[in-house]
């Protein structure tokens, strides 16, 4: 029995956050503050929710942090999407050798 309230539980914490912006926010926003923020929340979810796995991957820090260098030196130069995951692999992979 006591799944149910959890799954119910679930369902109304997980509706009130896709709600309460709908329903608190009805006009445009003109804070440039509240703008900015909501602008930069889907990258900060997603780097919060990849980096800890980036880390933990290889199961050595090391070569991930090697991996994870290579990548964001790459993408800051703006490099397709399948190169710096490549590069990123094989510096990992590489680093792994010598360890």
């Amino acid at each position: 029995m006591s799944i149910w309230i959890y799954i119910l539980v679930m369902a109304v914490v997980t509706y009130l956050i896709r709600m309460l912006p709908f329903t608190l926010i009805r006009g445009q926003v003109k804070s440039r503050f509240l703008k900015s923020l909501l602008y930069y929340i889907p990258y900060a979810v997603l780097a919060a929710m990849t980096f800890p796995s980036i880390m933990y991957s290889t199961g050595n820090t090391v070569t991930a942090a090697a991996g994870t260098v290579v990548a964001l030196l790459l993408a800051y130069f703006r490099m397709p999407l399948i190169v710096v995951a490549l590069a990123a692999a094989a510096a990992a992979f590489v680093t792994g050798l010598f360890l």
